[in-house]
């Protein structure tokens, strides 16, 4: 069986690296699965999950990232992935999240109608909602 090298990057830090079976993404049209020797290709991500299915030697399973937004580009033995936002389903405690969400929702009210800063807050609350969907239950 074939290995692709996959590199995870969100904005502060390296998220994943290492040999894998397979990637599928999250793209805004439908999931793409990456195999090795798979064609060149730059696409954008959309919001769900990544699934990075590891080699059998290295213990197998899926490890799952939430994703919104960014870009990933695809070699034949390599797809590097720089996410916009991006967390690993069992990396999110619920409680934080929903009150995250929370205090951006009380922090957007706060502001007037028309402030265009309200839409930062929205942002921030629509994040929380596609991290508490896919959550992994703990």
């Amino acid at each position: 069986m074939g290995k692709i090298t996959c590199q995870f990057v969100r904005p502060d830090r390296l998220l994943y690296e290492g040999q894998v079976a397979s990637v599928v993404l999250v793209t805004p049209q439908g999931e793409l699965g990456v195999w090795p020797l798979h064609s060149p290709e730059i696409v954008a991500l959309g919001d769900g999950i990544v699934r990075i299915n590891r080699l059998e030697e290295d213990g197998g399973g899926t490890v799952k990232v939430i994703v919104s937004g960014g870009y990933a580009e695809i070699t034949d033995d390599t797809v590097i992935v720089l996410a916009d936002h991006a967390r690993r389903s069992d990396d999110i405690n619920k409680d934080d999240v929903i009150a995250t969400k929370e205090k951006a929702l009380a922090d957007r009210d706060a502001l007037d109608e028309d402030d265009n800063r309200r839409a930062y807050y929205e942002n921030k609350a629509a994040w929380c909602d596609l991290l508490l969907k896919h959550a992994d239950n703990k």
